[in-house]
């Protein structure tokens, strides 16, 4: 019985616990009610009527702002980033694994842009792609392609500046995330896959891949959600064509009914769905190589 009593200093403990998670997601949990608020709603609480009336009204669009393309945008450019991410963290983990020349300043380099504040980082991007624009409107100009130099606008864009950008923010954690994994892997289970005369590929997709797939899974949820909601590596390194989060933050400004609160719920979800349906396909690989294993 005594080793059930909570300790003294158990309940303070929970209570600053508590009120740390009310301060973090309280913002969330307000933006989410006040946008079913009814048509005569504010942004400020109590609620006034319960509706999905701004949602409709964002449907309809906000001001000159088409906000089903820049979800669209959005969903695109995440779901490249994501499998970029995973593609470039599995194959550097891979490679990294042997002996690589040049590996500590590649790691080094890789990982310094976590550091880098994210403002400096899409600045600097966004100099190199204008400058790039210069080279390249030089080059047109000194092989007279005079049509092509009318029509040419800018090298910036969603999948070039933009994609850059984001895989500064993105490749150093899924980094991060493969070298852990492969530090805490048994080479045994190669080693038996080449004794019973798997090739290496057979023995990646049918030993490697399954053991750290929850992780690979892991690393492409990270791709998507810090892709999904960057603002400072976008803001000049996009081009012309906003990302949702870019626009969400202009909207703030103009925007002043719950609709603002409704495109911010559905942001949110879709984090939340991304994360969720992560979880599901980590939790059903490992459940797979349980199955495999007995």
């Amino acid at each position: 019985m005594n080793r059930d009593r909570r300790s003294r200093g158990f309940w303070p403990l929970a209570l600053v616990f508590g009120l740390f998670v009310l301060f973090l997601y309280g913002p969330v949990i307000t933006i989410f009610v006040l946008s079913f608020q009814g048509p005569e709603g504010g942004l400020t609480l109590p609620m006034r009527g319960l509706s999905l009336h701004w949602y409709h009204e964002l449907w309809k669009g906000l001001g000159v702002v088409d906000i089903g393309a820049a979800l669209r945008r959005s969903l695109a450019l995440g779901a490249v980033v994501m499998l970029l991410t995973v593609l470039l963290a599995l194959t550097a983990g891979l490679a990294f694994r042997k002996r690589l020349v040049g590996a500590d300043a590649l790691f080094y380099v890789t990982v310094a842009s976590l550091i880098m504040p994210s403002i400096i980082v899409s600045l600097g991007i966004g100099l190199q792609f204008r400058l790039l624009d210069g080279g390249i409107k030089w080059l047109l100009e000194a092989v007279g392609a005079t049509a092509t130099l009318e029509s040419y606008t800018t090298s910036l864009g969603l999948y070039t500046s933009g994609l850059g950008a984001h895989l500064t923010w993105t490749l150093p954690f899924g980094l991060l995330i493969m070298f852990a994994v492969f530090n805490r892997f048994n080479p045994a289970y190669e080693e038996a896959a080449r004794d019973q005369g798997a090739t290496p590929w057979q023995t990646f997709r049918h030993v490697v891949l399954p053991l750290i797939g929850p992780s690979v899974v892991g690393i492409g949820m990270f791709g998507f959600t810090l892709s999904w909601d960057e603002i400072a590596r976008s803001s000049q390194a996009i081009g012309d064509l906003n990302t949702l989060p870019l626009e969400l933050q202009g909207l703030t400004t103009t925007v002043t009914t719950p609709s603002i609160y409704a495109l911010g719920t559905v942001t949110t979800g879709i984090s939340l769905l991304v994360v969720g349906l992560a979880l599901a396909g980590a939790a059903a690989l490992r459940r797979r190589g349980g199955r495999r294993a007995t």
